[in-house]
C-alpha cells in the first residue's frame, strides 16, 4: 500500500486547510486511516484517526472541536478539514494505515505510512 498525502501549506491563524490521503496499490481489506504530525525537535503525535466505514473516529485533545477527519472508501482517500489553525499545529502532517482496522493513537500499530505534508501556521 502506498499513501499519498497533499494539502499542506502556510496559512496564518484562524484560517483553514484540507489535507488529502489517497492510498493506491493493494488497498483491498477494511483498514483504518490515521494523521499524525511531527513538529522539529518534538515526537510524532496522533491527531485524529477513523475506521474503515467512517462510524468510529477518534481525536487528540489539542485538535478536538477544530479538526474533522472523513474518508470516501470508493477513492480510497482520507481527509483532514483543519479549521482554526494556530501555530501550535504547525508540522509535517503524515497519514498511515492500519491493516487490522483499528482506530489507535500509537504509532507503532500503523503499517504503512505516507510521506508526509508540510503545515505552517503563522501568527
Amino acid at each position: 500500500v502506498q499513501l499519498q498525502a497533499s494539502g499542506g501549506g502556510s496559512v496564518q491563524a484562524g484560517h483553514s486547510l484540507r489535507l488529502s490521503c489517497t492510498a493506491s496499490g493493494r488497498t483491498g481489506g477494511s483498514y483504518s486511516m490515521a494523521w499524525f504530525r511531527q513538529a522539529p525537535g518534538k515526537e510524532r503525535e496522533f491527531v485524529a484517526g477513523i475506521d474503515w466505514s467512517g462510524d468510529i473516529t477518534d481525536y487528540s485533545d489539542s485538535v478536538k472541536d477544530r479538526f474533522t477527519i472523513s474518508r470516501d472508501t470508493a477513492k480510497n482517500t482520507v481527509y483532514l478539514q483543519m479549521n482554526t489553525l494556530n501555530p501550535e499545529d504547525t508540522a509535517v502532517y503524515l497519514c498511515a494505515a492500519d491493516l487490522q482496522g483499528a482506530v489507535v493513537s500509537w504509532a507503532y500499530d500503523y503499517d504503512y505510512w505516507g510521506q508526509g505534508t508540510l503545515v505552517t501556521v503563522s501568527s
